[in-house]
């Protein structure tokens, strides 16, 4: 095959054959296919998109170019969730040992933060000692010791996402749905999971900036990983405004903590148990969606979660009794009287960046101590001078305005549900 004539067809708009996708990945894992041609290919794929056949084949193959993780014949279901990403987005963290009380194994691979979102394995990393590079072996072995583990992708599985991941960052081909959805997928097919929930998210504070968008996405991960022997589910949210309260790493572990204690934001807690819902209904473990989300919340209450997350933390080398160091703080007020009736979610995650809080490239260094915590959500109504954000920065007056302006006071404001839309096979 010639990688030239595989880019032209494409470009033209022709269906690649599983062959053709095969030959192109094998050869840019093994650097055969040098970048550039790779970029033509993603570029081609962007402009004209895949079709649900060569989007599962562009995902096996990427899954192919590296190891996965093999666990034996016996009675554990292995479970996992994905979510898109958004500001103040911590689910990840009470979910992984909640999924674990429920009796599943969860071998949870996460990422770090790249933009206004933040990563799961940065808020981690705010809890002394904890590691979030994990080895082939120690992921295996914590699994199924501890029953769950927050870790990074080793470099042996999906390799080829890793090399394509990188070139899509400089070749403006991020937003490509196909690209999107074999990057995710073939990650998290590496798991060799039973069954997957995905939380897709759209908005202000989110990847995927329309419902349009989102739905399309969802329903391209979900028809993959299903085509692909995963049982996939995926829950569109709203990302219009933080969720639950706290931004930034340290502040977010806090607030999961809570969420764990059975305490916390109510609209973290309710989407944590509506994904171990999801989780719970699609591997057949319980029938009805009042029982198992009555099972989620019980065991969220008992404290069971919160031994399994300390369990979890000190076998990654963490000390889940630390204190957390957080920054000095002040507040932002409002501006005028009113309702809150919008928030520019993407500019308080930009702020965050701004602090230290996050990051624009992968080997930044991040301030695990910055960060914001909500006082007021869309709806409320505030007086011209009430406090609206808290600031943990050491010069938080430097962001006063940026803050102050992502959030508009008018006369009314609209209702925005949590979570709009459950897309399962």
């Amino acid at each position: 095959m010639i990688p030239a004539q595989i880019i032209a067809s494409k470009r033209d708009g022709a269906e690649l054959s599983d062959e053709e996708i095969a030959f192109f990945i094998a050869g840019f894992t093994d650097e055969n296919i040098p970048d550039y041609q790779m970029s033509a290919l993603a570029m081609a794929i962007y402009l004209n998109g895949m079709t649900e056949r060569e989007t599962a084949a562009l995902t096996q193959q990427m899954l192919e170019s590296g190891t996965t993780l093999q666990w034996p014949y016996d009675d554990y279901l292995r479970v996992d969730k994905h979510s898109t990403g958004g500001v103040g987005d911590k689910t990840s963290i009470p979910l992984a040992p909640l999924l674990s009380c429920l009796g599943f194994q969860v071998p949870m691979l996460s990422g770090r933060g790249l933009g206004p979102t933040g990563g799961t394995l940065d808020k981690l990393e705010s809890i002394p000692g904890f590691r979030a590079d994990l080895s082939l072996d120690e992921i295996h072995r914590l699994t199924q010791d501890v029953g769950c583990v927050i870790t990074g992708a080793s470099k042996e599985l999906a390799p080829a996402d890793q090399k394509l991941y990188a070139l899509r960052d400089v070749t403006a081909t991020v937003p490509s749905i196909p690209l999107i959805t074999a990057s995710i997928m073939s990650k998290k097919l590496a798991e060799t999971l039973d069954a997957l929930v995905l939380d897709v998210k759209f908005g202000s504070g989110a990847f995927m900036k329309t419902r349009q968008q989102a739905t399309l996405l969802a329903r391209s991960l979900v028809r993959t990983g299903n085509c692909m022997g995963v049982t996939t589910t995926a829950l569109l949210t709203d990302m219009n405004q933080p969720l639950g309260r706290m931004c930034g790493n340290a502040l977010e572990i806090s607030e999961s903590i809570a969420v764990i204690k059975g305490e916390g934001p109510q609209d973290v807690r309710q989407l944590t148990i509506e994904l171990a819902v999801e989780i719970l209904l699609s591997t057949g473990t319980e029938s009805s969606h009042a029982a198992a989300a009555d099972n989620a919340s019980r065991l969220l209450d008992s404290g069971a979660v919160y031994e399994k997350y300390c369990q979890m933390v000190r076998a990654q080398g963490g000390d889940p009794d630390a204190k957390l160091r957080f920054s000095q703080c002040s507040e932002v007020t409002a501006a005028r009287s009113g309702i809150v009736s919008e928030i520019d979610t993407e500019q308080l995650g930009a702020a965050i960046i701004w602090m230290g809080g996050g990051r624009v490239q992968m080997a930044g260094r991040i301030d695990h101590a910055v960060g914001l915590e909500m006082l007021v959500r869309v709806g409320d109504a505030v007086q011209e001078g009430q406090p609206v954000v808290r600031v943990y920065c050491e010069d938080s007056e430097a962001y006063a305005f940026p803050i102050r302006k992502a959030l508009t006071v008018s006369d009314e404001a609209a209702y925005l549900p949590l979570i709009v839309e459950t897309i399962s096979k």
